[in-house]
């Protein structure tokens, strides 16, 4: 019923008693609409407390009604029928064309929850909405389009989309270091293997047998244009001796870090720590959370940061201050080779495996132990706020 303005009143409660609501009720929808000034999902909202609820209105739920309301999103987005249900009425529920960025902007989606299933053009041909091709990679597309959907540096990702239209012309001889390095990153997002394990003569021609893939090829474009424009991180080139495409503050799987380092030989590394001897630089991948079962005790080190500036790490349990791994680590000041940091908050989360964010070269300030060495390094650039509330969120009390 309507609810009217009196005078000399200033709020308005409103206790609303209702019943289950049908499994097929949008209450994304219903939020969303509440919540136009926010680009996080209404997951996210209603997990936090509605928080970019407009000023001077609160939405409270009892746990039981959040819970149901959560469910009800979650069954609609995190499984296949859900999505091919959204995907079958979406023109006529939101009035726009069916095109990856109008569905993923409209229900504010994370792409990761369509690509841990399918790719979404797949998807809107099963809903009888697209007619798909199936071709040599249709296997292994969600996998590919998962590996790029978090990028966010807008160096890379402007010069893929730049230079893929003509990617038939180009020669790979004639690249600069940094353009081969950041073809490399791409091919490595859709082959993960080096080309001469798979029979192509360079990078280049693994990305135009991939470009021959019209379906997934289409829908990559169209997935980095949308992150292009979702970007909220501005990029730092990293201060190194040697050309590297990688930006401070970016996001980017392992496999792309390693290309984008020139490390060809294997991709599928899964250690935290990796030394490129030619560039005299110590690669750290760093996993905040490691509370679970992918960690044993003497893998769970101790990592978070100080402060802006300052991190503490431990080196694997095996490294004393004596050996050349623990040396070289203490060495690492300014201009005596590099150490890169990356980091992410878990192994996984409910889309799948976390990619890492970029901190920057750091350098050594000191150590204590051994066995492992618990150091405290100096990174170049401040951590961002945004990362800050990750990095720090699990230094011990």
């Amino acid at each position: 019923r309507g609810l009217r303005l009196s005078e000399g009143k200033e709020c308005l409660t409103v206790l609303d008693f209702i019943g289950q609501a049908n499994k097929h009720y949008n209450f994304e929808e219903k939020f969303a609409a509440l919540l136009s000034n926010t680009t996080h999902s209404v997951q996210h909202e209603l997990k936090n407390g509605f928080i970019s609820a407009p000023k001077g209105c609160y939405i409270q739920l009892e746990k039981k009604a959040a819970k149901a309301i959560l469910d009800n999103i979650k069954g609609a987005f995190n499984s296949k029928n859900g999505l091919l249900s959204r995907i079958s009425t979406f023109e006529e529920d939101s009035g726009l064309d069916l095109t990856l960025a109008n569905f993923l902007n409209y229900y504010r989606l994370d792409p990761r929850a369509i690509y841990k299933k399918a790719t979404f053009y797949s998807l809107c041909s099963q809903a009888g909405k697209y007619e798909a091709t199936e071709t040599t990679l249709s296997s292994a597309s969600s996998k590919i389009l998962f590996r790029l959907c978090t990028l966010d540096s807008g160096k890379l990702i402007h010069f893929w989309l730049t230079n893929l239209e003509q990617i038939e012309n180009v020669v790979w001889e004639n690249l600069c270091e940094t353009e081969q390095l950041m073809w490399k990153m791409l091919y490595v997002s859709v082959w993960e293997r080096p080309p001469e394990a798979l029979g192509f003569k360079d990078f280049i021609a693994g990305i135009n047998e991939f470009k021959c893939n019209t379906d997934v090829y289409n829908e990559t474009i169209e997935l980095l244009a949308y992150c292009y424009d979702r970007i909220t991180v501005v990029g730092v080139p990293a201060d190194l001796s040697y050309q590297c495409p990688l930006e401070v503050r970016c996001t980017y799987t392992r496999s792309q870090i390693l290309a984008a380092l020139g490390f060809v030989e294997d991709y599928s590394i899964s250690e935290g720590v990796t030394y490129l001897k030619e560039k005299d630089t110590d690669v750290f991948f760093t996993t905040l959370n490691k509370a679970d079962k992918y960690y044993s005790p003497s893998t769970a080190y101790d990592d978070y940061s100080i402060n802006e500036w300052l991190f503490h790490w431990q080196s694997q349990s095996k490294t004393s201050d004596q050996t050349n791994v623990g040396k070289r680590y203490i060495g690492r000041k300014k201009g005596t080779g590099y150490a890169l940091l990356f980091v992410r908050e878990r192994k996984s989360d409910s889309f799948g495996a976390q990619p890492f964010v970029f901190l920057g070269t750091v350098y050594y300030v000191q150590h204590q132990g051994s066995r492992p060495m618990s150091i405290t390094w100096k990174l170049e650039y401040p951590i961002p706020s945004k990362y800050l509330k990750i990095t720090n969120k699990l230094i011990p009390e």
